[in-house]
């Protein structure tokens, strides 16, 4: 088997995306966003993650020159052999599935939660989040932008984010749009995005914008592949793989956990003094409670 076909069927599925038709586009955008998993499920699973039938899926190997669908999936599954960890399944998982129905839901729902954490983090790649750390770093201003559910990872990251890059604004503020907050930016300032699918249409704006303007774009998503009107500088990849019909966020605040820890400690001292200070200023303000001493 040829190692590097894996990487070449990737390649092409990324160059050929935009000119595929509307079904073999969906499944090929899933395989390119889910190698491991395309790799790994048989074709009915991966069918039924991905939406289509699993004729569809025939007709994509089809066009892309295999013999059939295992014959296109064999590299992917060749991948995961050669670079497998075994990792056994937590004894108290299995117990869950002895309580009924509530408890498979829920042993489903936790190994879901564990394996897209892993999956996660495993794809970083410390070279790319240097750059990314650097790009933060040397902007003038940062914005940070999403909406919906990723606004709250978005506020989180900028509520913590803050103490070690003081430039960071988090946008849309005051209910106003994020291409009305982007007015002023400009080069050599950067956009952070957070957008999952299915892709909001305000932060493919704010992107679109952002780039006329010369800002450099950083996304943090589920996919490479967000909109053909324009690419990022550097986009962190979050698998957000779901047993219910959202999507589930676990492996995106593992992200910015890891990108915050980067952040802090690339600040050094100058984050500490600034941690410390917004301490002080809580603590004199009495922000956190504490129970009254009785009299």
């Amino acid at each position: 088997m040829d190692p590097t076909l894996r990487n070449r069927t990737l390649a092409t599925l990324k160059d050929e995306i935009p000119d595929l038709p509307r079904g073999l586009r969906t499944v090929a955008k899933y395989v390119v966003d889910h190698p491991s998993d395309f790799g790994l499920d048989p074709i009915r699973e991966t069918a039924r993650k991905a939406g289509v039938s699993t004729y569809t899926l025939v007709r994509l190997a089809e066009r892309l020159g295999f013999g059939g669908y295992d014959e296109m999936r064999e590299p992917f599954r060749q991948a995961l052999v050669s670079a497998a960890v075994v990792v056994e399944k937590p004894a108290w998982v299995e117990g869950l599935r002895d309580a009924g129905e509530m408890g498979r839901i829920q042993a489903e729902a936790s190994l879901n939660a564990m394996s897209i954490v892993q999956r996660t983090l495993e794809q970083q790649d410390v070279a790319q989040m240097a750059r990314v750390v650097g790009l933060l770093m040397q902007a003038p201003t940062v914005y940070l932008t999403a909406v919906r559910a990723s606004y709250a990872l978005a506020y989180y990251l900028h509520y913590v984010g803050r103490m070690a890059l003081p430039s960071l604004q988090l946008i849309p503020r005051h209910m106003n749009s994020p291409v009305d907050e982007l007015h002023d930016a400009q080069p050599g300032d950067v956009l952070i995005a957070l957008t999952f699918t299915p892709y909001s249409r305000e932060t493919i704006e704010a992107c679109k914008l952002a780039r006329r303007k010369g800002v450099k774009l950083v996304m943090i998503s589920d996919s490479e592949i967000v909109a053909p009107d324009f690419s990022a500088d550097e986009t962190l990849i979050a698998s957000v793989l779901s047993t219910h019909h959202f999507g589930c966020y676990a492996g995106v605040m593992a992200l910015i956990e890891t990108l915050l820890a980067q952040l802090v400690a690339t600040r050094g001292e100058a984050a500490r003094e600034r941690i410390n200070s917004y301490e002080a200023m809580r603590a004199e303000s009495q922000a956190y409670w504490a129970a009254q001493k009785k009299r």
